[in-house]
C-alpha cells in the first residue's frame, strides 16, 4: 500500500466510523494525464446511497484541504464497490462465504490462473476453498492466500 493510500485511510476512517460505515477500498491511480483519487464505502449490511457518499466526499475533502497530504492535481471519488466487490482483507472473505467468487492467482493452480465459483470458506492459514464448475462436475479447489492476486464477488450469470 502506498503512503498516500495509507495517509488517506487515516483521514477517511473516523469520518466512516462516525456514520455507521465501512471502507472497502482506498486507490490513487493515474489515468491518461489525471490523477484519481478513489475510495469505495459500504454499510456493513451492504449498500450505499448516494447522500452518503456525497456527505463522505465532502467531508473527507475538508480533511484533505486541511492536510494536503497530495501534491498532485486529482479528482476526488467516493462511491459503492459495486456488485463486484473487492475482496481484500480476512473480515471480506469471511462475509463472502457461501457467494459467488471470481479469484485470480499469481501462479497456476490445476493448469489455470482464473477461478470462479462459490466461496466455501477462508482462513489465513489454509487461504480460500472455492467450489468451481468444469463443465458438469464440481470440483473444490485450494487456494492459499499468497497465491491471491485479486479476489472479488462476482456475478453468477449461470444460475
Amino acid at each position: 500500500m502506498s503512503n498516500i493510500t495509507s495517509k488517506i485511510e487515516e483521514l477517511v476512517l473516523p469520518i466512516l466510523q462516525e456514520m455507521t460505515l465501512e471502507l472497502v477500498d482506498v486507490e490513487y491511480v493515474k489515468e491518461g494525464r489525471d490523477w484519481f483519487l478513489r475510495v469505495y464505502i459500504d454499510t456493513p449490511s451492504g449498500g450505499i446511497d448516494i447522500e452518503q457518499c456525497a456527505q463522505v466526499s465532502n467531508k473527507l475533502s475538508e480533511k484533505l484541504d486541511e492536510e494536503d497530504p497530495i501534491k498532485e492535481n486529482y479528482f476526488l471519488e467516493v462511491s459503492s464497490p459495486g456488485a463486484e466487490r473487492p475482496l481484500k482483507k480476512e473480515a471480506d472473505f469471511i462475509s463472502a462465504i457461501g457467494k459467488y467468487v471470481f479469484i485470480k492467482t499469481y501462479e497456476q493452480i490445476n493448469g489455470a490462473k482464473e477461478f470462479e465459483g462459490t466461496l466455501l470458506s477462508y482462513s489465513a492459514e489454509e487461504g480460500a476453498l472455492i467450489e468451481v464448475r468444469i463443465k458438469t462436475r464440481r470440483v473444490k479447489i485450494q487456494i492459499e492466500k499468497e497465491k491471491i492476486a485479486l479476489a472479488r464477488l462476482a456475478i453468477d450469470f449461470s444460475a
